[in-house]
């Protein structure tokens, strides 16, 4: 019983160191565990302070990034600004620019007006019509140290320009023989001119008459030269054709005599021609053209070579004395019987008028023009 007893102690003992072995194992197996546990910790951590210092250095580049881009931003901010300032100065000089221009254009225009106006007064244009010119005599020069141009053609004429005024409706000019009776009328405000079953208010004032000339022509005809045209050379060199014409000009039997000299233009086809002597000058120009000799048998045209000069130039622009504007008046009746009825008012001394030279009176929507003589000019404008 005891040795049964035993045994069973021998294998608990047996099943203990079993279960230490199989508890050893166990433990390692733990051990082993735990080692990989901690190798996997540590790599964790490892990783894990990897990942916090690539987020600590993402989070550095963020915010790296932000503040670059705040500072872009407010670059952009500056510059916008900047661009905008200097918008906002291009724009107020170019309204200011054009504000200007609107001035320099309104000067422009009053300047246009005034030089028109100065045109106006000292710019003279006038039509000369045509004149019959009669010879009075021959006057002798002094010193006439060339014979030649002694025996040209002179003459001398004085061009004189009527001064003028425009009468405009409603409008009368008035004349009296004395210059104290136009003073005495023009010292009044206004006339009271009675008119059938009306009176009307008449205004008086001066005028000024409109700017007008006088000056010298000087003219000097040629004896010996005279001037051509209309000779083309279609079929002849230019050699050929000044030779054709020297040739012809130079035949008696045409009327022609020997030359001195001679001018010639082949592209416009003119030219001149000086003679010897004097006389034949004067018959070719009386007879207005000549024929020349050319494959085509020419006709030229003769005129005479002259030269003229302005001299003595002179302008004026005068008040007259004796004459009155009358402005205002009423146009009730036919412009003869107002003109009677202003002529009438103004001839009595009670309403300080005088005797009239001259009167008139236009009505309303007509324009006259009214000239004035030489010697008034030259009398009373100043």
């Amino acid at each position: 019983m005891s040795g049964e007893k035993e045994l069973t102690n021998g294998e608990q003992l047996m099943a203990k160191d079993q279960d230490l072995s199989k508890a050893r194992e166990e433990l390692e197996r733990w051990k082993k565990m735990v080692e990989t546990a901690e190798r996997e910790k540590d790599k964790l951590m490892l990783e894990k302070l990897d990942s916090d210092e690539a987020k600590k250095k993402a989070q550095q580049e963020v915010t790296n990034l932000m503040t670059a881009e705040d500072q872009l931003a407010g670059r952009f901010n500056d510059k916008l600004k900047d661009i905008q300032a200097k918008i906002n100065t291009v724009t107020k000089a170019n309204q200011d620019l054009q504000k200007k221009l609107q001035q320099y254009k309104e000067q422009l225009k009053n300047k246009q007006a005034e030089t028109d106006t100065l045109q106006k007064r000292f710019k003279i244009k006038a039509e000369i019509p045509e004149k019959r010119m009669r010879f009075t005599h021959i006057e002798q020069e002094e010193d006439e140290s060339d014979e030649k141009e002694a025996q040209d053609i002179k003459g001398v004429f004085t061009i004189i320009q009527r001064p003028s005024f425009v009468l405009k409706g409603c409008e009368a000019l008035i004349t009296f023989e004395e210059e104290k009776v136009a003073d005495q009328i023009l010292r009044l405000p206004k006339c009271t001119v009675a008119c059938d079953k009306t009176k009307s208010e008449v205004k008086p004032g001066t005028i000024t008459l409109e700017p007008s000339a006088k000056f010298e022509v000087h003219i000097t005809v040629s004896k010996r030269t005279i001037e051509f045209s209309n000779a083309f050379a279609f079929c002849l060199p230019e050699e050929r054709m000044r030779d054709r014409l020297e040739l012809g000009f130079s035949k008696p039997s045409r009327g022609g005599g020997e030359v001195e000299r001679m001018k010639y233009d082949e592209k416009t086809g003119a030219g001149r021609i000086t003679f010897l002597n004097t006389g034949v000058a004067e018959n070719l120009t009386l007879r207005g053209n000549f024929y020349i000799d050319t494959p085509e048998a020419m006709e030229v045209t003769v005129e005479p070579s002259y030269n003229y000069e302005l001299k003595k130039f002179q302008t004026f622009c005068g008040v007259p004395k004796r004459t009155v504007l009358l402005r205002g008046i009423q146009d009730v009746s036919d412009e003869e019987d107002m003109q009677d009825h202003l002529e009438i008012h103004f001839q009595k001394p009670s309403n300080f008028g005088g005797e009239v030279e001259c009167i008139k009176f236009i009505s309303n929507g007509k324009n006259l023009r009214a000239f004035f003589s030489e010697d008034c000019a030259e009398a009373e404008a100043q």
